[in-house]
């Protein structure tokens, strides 16, 4: 998001025109403060812990093909830095084959936004750039370019429907710069163990 420079009064009083009612601009009036940034560091502790997995996969994006697969599996999240980043391990399997996928979740909090980084296994390294955002009423928005299929795309992560015990998962393609967006992958997950740091103990 771009940020609006301000106006000092001397050339807010040349623009209008109407000099004799603004004060010089050496007594301009201090700018208004700048709003805190929201501490999120806390966002996803309620990814913390191990959970059974189900997903559903569009096979073909962005091609007008409705081919989904089903896979299921677990997943296992822990705290690092004292919960300014996160590692997340799955492994979901189907007819189609299994994913070995790992999520690494990096707080700012200069910007109170998170950094979301995917990998797996086949691929050996981390999937382009990181999707940014943060959570509003409840609500984890995420986004980043990359290319897909040759083509330049927008990405979208949204958590939602998070409860102590389930939360669900969206991604979303916009090859039209997010004025429409295409689902092609869909996460609901359960809880079946407690939060734990990456070391192993359990809160």
């Amino acid at each position: 998001m771009r940020a609006l420079g301000l106006v000092s009064a001397g050339s807010l009083c040349a623009a209008l025109l109407v000099g004799s009612c603004c004060p010089p601009a050496s007594a301009g009036a201090a700018p208004p403060p700048t709003p805190a940034v929201r501490d999120g560091q806390h966002d996803f502790d309620f990814e913390l812990g191990t959970w059974k997995f189900h997903v559903r996969k569009l096979v073909h994006p962005l091609s007008g093909s409705q081919r989904w697969i089903e896979l299921d599996g677990t997943s296992r999240t822990c705290r690092i830095w004292n919960g300014r980043a996160q590692l997340e391990q799955a492994e979901v399997r189907g007819a189609a084959g299994s994913i070995e996928g790992l999520t690494l979740r990096l707080y700012n909090p200069r910007t109170g936004q998170w950094s979301l980084y995917w990998a797996t296994s086949k691929a050996g390294a981390l999937a382009g750039p990181p999707n940014v955002g943060r959570f509003t009423h409840g609500v984890g928005r995420f986004y980043s370019w990359d290319s897909y299929d040759g083509r330049y795309v927008l990405i979208r992560y949204v958590w939602s429907r998070i409860t102590p015990g389930s939360a669900h998962f969206e991604q979303s393609f916009s090859d039209d710069g997010g004025r429409t967006w295409e689902v092609n992958w869909i996460t609901d997950q359960t809880r079946i163990g407690p939060a734990a740091d990456c070391a192993g103990a359990t809160s």
